[in-house]
């Protein structure tokens, strides 16, 4: 009789919480948020708080235009806040993609498929090449049971699973892949007391915000406060000297909408987007739109191994024989590539003792390699990584297999056991006798009762095995022996009395862009630390060969971490060995330090560092769901180099928000000054409440915006990341807006005064000349002037200067905002001091030694290489 479904009357939570990893899409849509709540958090932010007072009070006072001008960009902003949250939610796991979707069981005696999340404690599962592990179990059987963990543990190497063995060797976890051969086993944990299970509670906490979002909610406090207490002061000034209280109130509340950058959420959406988008076409895929900036904020990248510094594959490259030593060149299991010795390539003629060792390797042998098929895809390794690079690398010096195995066909064998550590093969030769080859483990077959060589050789051999083992390899020994009758005495002879042929260094090669790749995250001022399950030699040996660390450079691993005997986290760079809980802990750490951490990495055991780190970023190829679900950026190839793009594009959006902001703050504190000091020069109301708005809507908007899509700035990899703690407004972006905002205002009034005392229309003369040089100043902004790099741009400013002379001339226009036609002789005078606006903005430029508008950071200097969490500031630069 079939078991009843492990959920039936459970609860939907409950439900999810036992099946875990197949329930966690499940939970996932539980916590979605209303989009009322949504619409209610864009509300609060302080910005737009200011512009729903300034609303109110213009209704109370009668002034429907100003009014229904306001809340159609509250309407506006909320509306584009609301959208890209949803777009940017993604269930916290998707654990259930990774889970078998069957299972096979044996129930009553009798065997049977299930769903993999029926299963449960007590089943016995049927396991053969190619099935993914439903649960963790204990083996009971096993024949030639292989299972690739990396997803789970990092490790590079399948492992071997045998009944009765001892910890994780008689074991097997949720999520992992059977590789090779079959066996039974019992279910002891399903769902939330599953290995994956675990993982999936570990993801369970929601991202924070990102750097900007911190600095911008920061900024709207502040600058809430600052226009707050401004407009009281206006309206205070213009009731003490008599002007109407309705009047006053209106332009008070006008000036609070011109001080307020409501374009601000367009800006910085249209350039996360279009960072986006610049990143997609980089291989790149945001899958949370603020993450784009967070990029430009990261000071420290801490990467996988498998997969990501290296290739995710096995390779034969070192060959070692009495006779002397050779490499291995090439990629990927095809058979494309040399074998060179002294400098120079060689074959199987050229070197006969390499071609005796790489002939063994591959007689010894259960994998096999698979040709791509026309699709242009890889070749692929079938059966255990480490023999198919034996294979490889057989082929690259010129062996053929299938001649081989036809000349000299297996006819016994003694398979790989764990305690053994070697693997045994008998093949008849052509002349009718057997030959015996032997593979393994060093330690198993460089001994006096397996080999007939000299303590000399076995001494030379061992040596040079322990200097491979130290470089990070995994070294494989081979050895043979022909017997001159049909065959030889039985197994327990076999392994004995064997010449030894030679030793073969096998590793996960690094990738050919890794040295380069960290080498850009150094000169970016970016701190690389390698995060992996893998053994600490091996660790050590690709962080090396990538940069990362020198050979020397102390390595920690999971188990010291445990102990609590690791020392301070943020003072290494290599961390070995590690659980998927330790992963959290060393991001943690780093974030504690002060750091805006990016996390890479492909496996399942990544998934919550991913989710923890300020950016998480998962392989697209070869990574599982869980970590493309849990990540915010995916690499569709899988090529870290593209991180450093991403960098360049997060960077460039920052730089684009702080443009944005000083264009926006030094015409609003422009405006400010206008209204404050005017009076004092005999202009009771320098400007009306209508003209105010339609200045702050034609720069703010088109203009405003258009400067989100700018380019990226010469150089800007050549200098280290902001402070994560910086102000959107610090490194001297306040003291260029107010030196602009006092310019562009002083300009103004000195309009005016002029034009008061010649008997011109000196408001209406204010008015266009305001707006005119605001957009001087947004010309002057450009991150790389005298290009075509964004027309878009130029078609904005002449859009809204057109619009902006307009209001003066069309009567339609003149009515709305009650202003007087200038003759032609003043318009000029006005358009020529527009140009003054682009021009004090280069000279600014010129002066601070910066290279954008908007640069302006503080310089962090690198610390050394054996403490990079600790940082200083020594001064300023340009970025």
């Amino acid at each position: 009789m079939a078991r009843p479904r492990v959920t039936e009357g459970l609860s939907r939570e409950e439900a999810a919480r036992r099946l875990g990893v197949y329930g966690a899409n499940a939970v996932a849509q539980e916590r979605r948020t209303p989009v009322w709540r949504r619409v209610l958090q864009q509300l609060r932010d302080p910005l737009i708080v200011v512009l729903l007072v300034a609303a109110v009070l213009t209704l109370a006072t009668g002034d429907l235009p100003d009014a229904a001008v306001i809340l159609l960009v509250i309407t506006v902003n909320t509306a584009v806040g609301v959208v890209q949250e949803v777009r940017a939610e993604r269930a916290v796991a998707a654990l259930s993609a990774l889970s078998a979707p069957a299972a096979r069981v044996v129930r009553d005696g009798a065997e049977c498929s299930v769903p993999a999340a029926d299963v449960v404690p007590g089943d016995l599962v049927l396991l053969g090449e190619g099935d993914i592990v439903p649960a963790d179990g204990t083996v009971l059987d096993a024949a030639l049971l292989l299972v690739d963990e990396s997803a789970l543990t990092g490790e590079s190497v399948p492992v071997e699973k045998t009944a009765g063995g001892d910890g994780a060797l008689g074991t097997v976890s949720a999520g992992t892949v059977v590789v090779r051969g079959h066996g039974h086993v019992q279910v002891t944990g399903t769902g939330a007391h599953s290995a994956l299970g675990r993982i999936a509670a570990l993801m369970g906490t929601a991202p924070g915000l990102t750097p900007l979002q911190r600095r911008l909610a920061r900024f709207g406090r502040v600058l809430a406060a600052v226009t707050v207490a401004l407009c009281a002061v206006v309206l205070a000034l213009g009731l003490a000297r008599g002007q109407p209280v309705e009047l006053m109130v209106v332009a008070a509340i006008s000036l609070a909408v011109a001080a307020v950058p409501e374009s601000l959420p367009a800006v910085v959406t249209l350039a996360l987007a279009l960072g986006a988008r610049r990143m997609a076409d980089r291989h790149a895929i945001v899958r949370r739109l603020p993450a784009v900036e967070t990029l430009g904020s990261v000071t420290v990248l801490a990467t996988d191994k498998t997969g990501t510094l290296t290739e995710g594959r096995m390779a034969a490259e070192k060959l070692w024989t009495p006779h002397g030593e050779a490499t291995v060149t090439g990629t990927g299991y095809a058979p494309e590539g040399h074998v060179t010795r002294d400098g120079r390539t060689v074959t199987a003629t050229d070197a006969p003792d390499l071609a005796a060792l790489l002939c063994a390797a591959t007689l010894c042998n259960d994998a096999a390699l698979e040709p791509p098929p026309d699709d242009g895809t890889p070749w692929r390794a079938m059966g255990d990584p480490t023999e198919a690079a034996l294979l490889t690398a057989g082929a690259r010096l010129g062996l053929d297999r299938g001649a081989l195995e036809a000349e000299l066909p297996r006819v016994a064998e003694i398979p790989f056991d764990s305690a053994r550590k070697r693997m045994t093969t008998v093949h008849r030769t052509p002349g009718g006798g057997m030959r015996i080859v032997c593979k393994g483990a060093p330690e198993a077959v460089l001994r006096p009762t397996v080999l007939i060589d000299t303590p000399d050789l076995l001494s030379q051999a061992a040596t040079r095995a322990e200097e491979l083992a130290r470089g990070g390899y995994r070294v494989l020994a081979v050895a043979t022996r022909d017997h001159g009758g049909t065959r030889p005495q039985g197994p327990d002879t076999w392994e004995t009395g064997l010449s030894l042929l030679g030793l073969v260094g096998i590793l996960d090669p690094p990738r050919d862009t890794s040295r380069t790749t960290v080498a850009a995250c150094e000169r970016a001022g970016i701190t690389p630390v390698l995060i992996t399950g893998d053994h600490p030699l091996t660790a050590r040996a690709v962080a090396a060969r990538s940069g990362i660390v020198a050979r020397a450079d102390e390595v920690t691993t999971g188990e010291r971490i445990r102990q609590g005997t690791a020392g301070e986290l943020t003072a290494l760079r290599v961390y070995a060995r590690t659980t998927p809980e330790q992963k959290l802990d060393i991001v943690q750490a780093w974030r504690t330090a002060g750091q805006v951490v990016a996390m890479t990495g492909d496996g399942v055991n990544d998934g919550p560092a991913l989710r923890r780190a300020d950016i998480g970023v998962a392989m697209g190829q070869r990574g599982t769901e869980v970590a493309r679900q849990a990540a915010d950026l995916v690499l569709a190839d899988d090529n870290l180099a593209t991180v450093v793009a991403a960098v360049e594009e997060g960077r460039r959006v920052y730089a684009n928000v702080r443009r944005f902001l000083l264009y926006a703050l030094s015409g609003g504190t422009a405006e400010i000054l206008v209204m404050l000091l005017g009076p004092f020069f005999g202009m009771p109301l320098p400007l009306l409440p209508a003209q105010i708005l339609w200045i702050n809507l034609l720069t703010h908007g088109l203009p405003g915006v258009a400067l989100g899509a700018e380019p990226v700035a010469p150089g800007v990899m050549r200098h280290p990341p902001r402070p994560p703690e910086e102000s959107v407004l610090g490194a001297g972006l306040w003291p260029r807006i107010l030196a602009m905002g006092a310019f562009v205002g002083g300009v103004t009034l000195v309009t005016g005064v002029w034009a008061l005392e010649t008997g011109r229309p000196w408001q209406s003369l204010m008015f266009l000349v305001l707006g005119a040089t605001q957009l001087g100043v947004a010309l002057g902004s450009r991150a790389r002037p005298g290009s075509l790099a964004n027309p878009f741009l130029l078609v904005a400013v002449a859009t809204a200067l057109a619009l902006q002379v307009a209001g003066v001339y069309l009567p339609p226009l003149r009515a709305l905002l009650g202003t007087e036609p200038l003759p032609p002789t003043d318009l000029v005078i006005a358009c020529a001091l527009s140009g003054l606006g682009h021009v004090v903005m280069w000279a600014q430029r010129r002066l601070t030694g910066t290279s954008s508008p908007a640069a302006g950071v503080t310089c962090v200097r690198r610390v050394p290489r054996r403490r990079p969490g600790r940082v200083r500031h020594v001064g300023r630069g340009g970025r």
